[in-house]
């Protein structure tokens, strides 16, 4: 009876690995089902990223030509004020000649008018006229 116990353990031990293997075929045949879903899933992921980096690439590519745009617009900017504040001191300087200009020709022709002899009904029109003729020598 002992040496069919031993026989008899021998036998289902024999079914047990055989179980056990059919299991561990149907584990790694769903195993291998799942490592070629994520295997495709990496794959796309990948190209998904390589798209990306072209597109940074290009992103990358515009800022630097928009930022070298800028400095050279910076610099025709301060040429542009520069010019600017140049021909503002310009016109000012100008303005200045012309007003003392218009102030000396104004003086030359006051100064060679005649005073006009005034009636004696009007000597306070004339007193006026003289106090304003003052004022504007005086300036």
């Amino acid at each position: 009876m002992g040496k069919m116990l031993i026989a008899r353990c021998k036998t289902l031990q024999e079914e047990n690995e055989e179980i056990g293997n059919q299991a561990s075929e149907g584990k790694i045949k769903e195993m291998s089902m799942k490592l070629a879903l994520q295997k495709s899933r990496n794959a796309e992921l990948v190209n998904q990223f390589e798209g990306v980096c072209k597109h940074i690439e290009v992103l990358t590519s515009d800022v630097e030509r928009s930022n070298e745009t800028i400095v050279i617009l910076r610099e025709k900017l301060k040429e542009r004020d520069a010019e600017i504040n140049r021909l503002k001191l310009r016109l000012e300087l100008q303005h200045g000649n012309a007003v003392e200009e218009e102030e000396e020709e104004m003086t030359d022709a006051y100064a060679n008018v005649e005073p006009e002899p005034v009636p004696p009904e009007s000597e306070d029109l004339a007193l006026t006229d003289q106090v304003f003729m003052q004022l504007l020598f005086s300036l």
